[in-house]
């Protein structure tokens, strides 16, 4: 197949391929769809018909392998980073089209909006605060600028028609900071059921003004079709199954959480800023797309872009950098393998620090040498044990800022028992550690020559093996063929 341009095109090509599992109709919304869902994950999308009886069906993990979405962008899986890094480096701009050739605006609710009632939004793991929006594409416009920017926000329906956020201090809380000062509302839209290729788009790392849709055109080899909203200035994919409308209003503040969170803890309870819903625009029979937390789809999401800017970013200073991964042990982020061809000793020591510069959800670093395959987590764990010592090759810097969800941050700031959150200052701030597993640039002899048995890339099941040989254990050879 090549690129895929729009979900219902994705998801055909999963079941004619047998990469999508059908649910029984009327999978219970609370806890019982995510666990089916989590249980398919990385082997099979899920389709759910009838979710608790809703008339719209879910889906989830149809982006759960790597290889996937390099498919669906029409790459083969080691040239994923190169793609996406080239979409990055030259977007395309969008093309506007009419409301009429819109297929997310071929229903419009914007009247007696109840969100419970028109969308299946499921509560996903034990002790989540109820329903959550996990898939939604949050866009809105710059108020300085109107340039664009989208991300994947926490999203909590607790009302008929308002939504608390999370918003991470990114460029969608300095949109609405700007706003906020202002005493105004930030227009938003929140569209869920996008393709895969401007899901993945939505994560990229990018400097604030830069509109992830236009990265979206770029995998796509076309620009983006979007639709303006119809009560707000916000344009959205065209194709999208379902859209949101809203205003995240001015100093308004509404408790949201606890949430399981990326990590595979939960965040907690606290007070949030507050979408106002105006209108819900839809497909005229929508499909609603959930990402279960924690889990493969919601964690390559993250990670891909974030390699591929990575790389670029220490690729730009350190010429040796060949390859990075961030491991799924790792939660897709906090966790960098860094593949290095390492010409100077105490390189790999300014590689990591490069690397934590570059993205302060950085907590560990590795780095390894051009003969170990940084996707291998058995492989990197060898280097470590084989080419790593303490007490020369380890780097730990104290109290840096890092990433607010994760949980043994609170324990650094002395609030891991308390019933307050830490203050906005304190979040985050934890320790990072870097480890060169990297062998001398010069060694004696084969002391450290990694072992390989000449002809073992070579074999070659079906020519160098026998199919339907038996062995006469008496005998002690094989059995002569009938």
């Amino acid at each position: 197949m090549s690129k895929a341009r729009d979900l219902r095109q994705w998801l055909a090509h999963l079941e004619a391929t047998g990469r999508l599992a059908v649910a029984r109709e009327g999978v219970a919304l609370e806890h019982t769809l995510a666990a089916i869902a989590k249980r398919l994950d990385g082997r099979q999308a899920a389709f759910f018909p009838k979710p608790g009886g809703h008339d719209v069906p879910v889906v989830s993990g149809f982006v759960s392998r790597r290889a996937w979405i390099a498919e669906a962008i029409g790459v083969e899986e080691a040239g994923l980073l190169a793609a996406f890094r080239d979409a990055a480096e030259h977007p395309l701009p969008w093309r506007e089209v009419d409301a009429a050739e819109a297929p997310c605006q071929q229903v419009v609710i914007d009247a007696g909006i109840d969100l419970h009632a028109l969308l299946p939004i499921p509560t996903h793991s034990e002790h989540d605060n109820g329903p959550y929006i996990t898939a939604g594409l949050v866009i809105a416009r710059n108020p300085a600028t109107g340039i664009q920017n989208v991300s994947i926000n926490r999203i909590q329906a607790h009302a008929k028609d308002r939504m608390a956020i999370l918003m991470l201090p990114r460029h969608l809380l300095a949109f609405y900071k700007a706003a906020e000062s202002k005493g105004e509302a930030l227009e938003v839209a929140v569209v869920i059921g996008a393709d895969p290729l401007t899901l993945l788009a939505s994560q990229a790392i990018t400097p604030i003004d830069h509109d992830e849709l236009e990265i979206a055109g770029a995998l796509h080899g076309a620009p983006l079709p979007v639709v303006k909203c119809r009560s707000n200035g916000v344009r959205v994919p065209a194709n999208a199954e379902i859209v949101i409308e809203g205003r995240i209003l001015p100093t308004v503040r509404e408790p949201e959480g606890p949430f399981g969170e990326f990590p595979k803890y939960y965040s907690a309870q606290e007070n949030r800023e507050v979408i106002q819903v105006d209108a819900v625009t839809t497909r005229a029979n929508p499909i609603y797309h959930t990402i279960v937390p924690a889990e493969m789809e919601h964690l390559l999401l993250g990670s891909i872009p974030r390699e591929a800017t990575m790389l670029a970013h220490l690729q730009r200073s350190f010429p040796g950098v060949l390859d990075v991964h961030l491991s799924v042990g790792g939660v897709g982020r906090y966790h960098l393998f860094v593949k290095f061809k390492k010409l100077r000793e105490g390189e790999p020591k300014n590689v990591i620090l490069g690397a934590f510069g570059a993205h302060y959800d950085i907590k560990q670093v590795i780095v390894v040498d051009d003969d170990v395959d940084v996707h291998d987590p058995q492989q990197v764990e060898w280097a470590v044990a084989t080419r790593f010592q303490a007490d020369r090759d380890l780097v730990v810097i104290q109290g840096a800022q890092g990433s607010v969800l994760d949980p043994s941050t609170t324990v650094a700031n002395g609030t891991y028992a308390s019933d307050e959150p830490a203050p906005p200052h304190l979040q985050g701030i934890g320790a990072k550690m870097g480890l060169d597993a990297t062998r001398p640039v010069v060694y004696r002899g084969h002391v450290f020559t990694k072992v390989r048995i000449p002809g073992e890339r070579e074999f070659d099941p079906g020519r160098d093996l026998q199919g339907g040989a038996a062995v006469d254990w008496a005998a002690g050879r094989l059995k002569a063929r009938a």
